[in-house]
């Protein structure tokens, strides 16, 4: 699916039909779009199969007069085994063309047109273009990472109460989504130097504008880093629980064998087919149990005194 938008002084407006510097943006392409994408805006090919790898990383590349551009974006997904992730997001740029591609559907760009036209915003150039994109991805990293905080906190209390499987692997699924936002949102950070030297040559200059996302990549870079830390200690410490639990149970079912082990013991004698000496005493078996559970009641206190219970 494809849309034309068309920056104007209230910001991006989508048009029905394409013209020259318009931006072309493309979501689950289907046959139709490629076609459209390669036969009439002579888009590279091979561009568009990098984009299409998962796990391509932040990069620019150059090709027939089209410049590639691929950063990393959040995505959320309706995966428990990793409910958040990130996904490339290619931008191609040339002379009179420009092309964003994403094989997903993403909450990004509807919030970044929306935006555009909340605080009329006109976008001058393509260099801004990709950082404004830049931006609203970092924007919408911060998003994620708060609804990750809010579900570890959840998380937290339910194993408070009680530590289940479930609840440890939500943890582990979490931190996995950290590992790939961290690793996605510093390519990110390393691609603004590239791109500042690639656009400089052509006089884009917007260094207030470069100045926001690497403040903001900064900053989702160290929030996502502190939220791994605390996320790492958590899952320590509730490893570190379960193992104090298990300790404790195997404890305390020692301590119960070795007392019932006294009384089964004597139990033990007394059953032998030999003479024990107790056969004519009134009450034998009386005296037997009340021995017994003595001796096991002696077991119990000793093992109290030295908090095995």
């Amino acid at each position: 699916m494809r849309k034309y938008f068309y920056s104007e002084e209230t910001g991006f407006k989508e048009r029905d039909r394409w013209q020259l510097d318009c931006w072309v943006n493309v979501e689950c392409p289907d046959e139709s779009d490629f076609f459209f994408m390669t036969k009439t805006l002579n888009v590279p090919e091979d561009f568009l199969d990098d984009i299409a790898d998962a796990d391509e990383r932040s990069r620019t590349d150059s090709e027939n007069n089209w410049t590639l551009t691929i950063i990393r974006i959040p995505l959320r997904q309706q995966d428990d085994n990793l409910p958040y992730s990130t996904i490339p997001f290619g931008i191609l740029i040339n002379d009179d063309r420009v092309v964003t591609i994403c094989y997903r559907k993403t909450e990004m760009i509807p919030d970044f047109i929306a935006h555009t036209q909340r605080k009329n915003i006109f976008v001058s150039d393509k260099f801004e273009l990709i950082l404004r994109l830049l931006f609203s991805s970092t924007v919408w990293f911060q998003k994620y990472l708060k609804e990750i905080n809010n579900k570890v906190n959840v998380a937290e209390k339910e194993l408070e109460k009680s530590i289940r499987n479930e609840g440890l692997l939500q943890l582990r699924n979490l931190q996995k989504a950290l590992v790939y936002f961290n690793t996605s949102i510093r390519g990110n950070e390393v691609l603004i130097g590239r791109l500042e030297s690639l656009f400089q040559s052509k006089g884009y200059q917007n260094k207030d504008l470069v100045e926001d996302v690497v403040v903001e990549l900064k900053q989702a870079y160290n929030t996502v880093n502190i939220y791994n830390d605390i996320l790492t200690g958590t899952m320590d410490a509730f490893a570190s629980i379960i193992s104090n639990n298990v300790n404790t149970i195997m404890k305390r079912m020692t301590s119960i064998s070795i007392i019932l082990m006294v009384p089964t013991l004597i139990a033990s004698f007394y059953g032998m087919n030999v003479e024990i000496g107790f056969e004519n005493v009134p009450f034998a078996f009386a005296i037997i149990v009340c021995i017994s559970v003595g001796l096991a009641f002696f077991a119990f206190i000793v093992f109290k005194k030295i908090k095995w219970f």
